[in-house]
């Protein structure tokens, strides 16, 4: 019988809720604000690199992102080995961090939906 989950998606599950925690509680910059949101994690098959995507609530410019995936990458060296003192592996991947735009996706499509809904009344109203 086949594993219900992969070894790397148990080690995503571990390391998006530690790097939760430590992102809230660890990094102390005032650049990337307290709103920061770990959407995923996923780890190469060979465990050297993980992507991280994050999301940042109340930042919705593009320099604003880029500017906290800046310090989030800047940190990533702090990161990983904060990781590595709670989660007992051989090696800890490498941290990349990315922005997930799913929210922004998601919003846009609400309003378009949400706007084709008022306009549909209207033309049904006449």
């Amino acid at each position: 019988m086949a594993r219900e989950f992969k070894r790397t998606d148990r080690i995503a599950d571990e390391m998006q809720k530690e790097l939760a925690v430590l992102i809230q509680r660890e990094v102390k910059d005032p650049r990337l604000g307290m709103m920061v949101t770990v959407s995923g994690v996923e780890v190469s098959t060979d465990l050297a690199h993980a992507k991280v995507f994050v999301t940042f609530l109340g930042r919705d410019t593009d320099e604003e992102v880029a500017e906290a995936l800046k310090v989030l990458n800047g940190a990533a060296g702090f990161l990983r080995t904060e990781l590595s003192r709670r989660i007992k592996l051989r090696t800890m991947p490498a941290l990349k961090f990315l922005f997930d735009a799913s929210l922004l996706r998601g919003r846009k499509l609400s309003n378009l939906i949400d706007s084709a809904v008022a306009e549909d009344k209207t033309h049904k109203q006449d």
